[in-house]
């Protein structure tokens, strides 16, 4: 059994906005050349690996980029 608390690893505290830069940022994890999408490729390549070290490699990679993101 384990409890989920949902909160930020560090305090935030925004004082002024800034919609270029959060276009920025969202473009940088999300958009099609994002960390997210290069997570996916990850962990789509690991099925066509014919090694298992590889294959744990490539899935070592996706998860850790993937749940850096989260």
């Amino acid at each position: 059994m384990w409890i989920y608390d949902k909160k930020l690893q560090y305090p935030v505290n925004i004082k002024n906005t800034n919609p270029k830069l959060a276009k920025v940022i969202i473009s940088q994890l999300g958009g099609p050349d994002g960390e997210l999408a290069a997570s996916l490729r990850y962990l789509n390549q690991r099925y066509t690996m014919p090694s298992d070290k590889v294959k744990g490699l490539l899935t070592d990679i996706g998860v850790s980029v993937s749940v850096w993101h989260s």
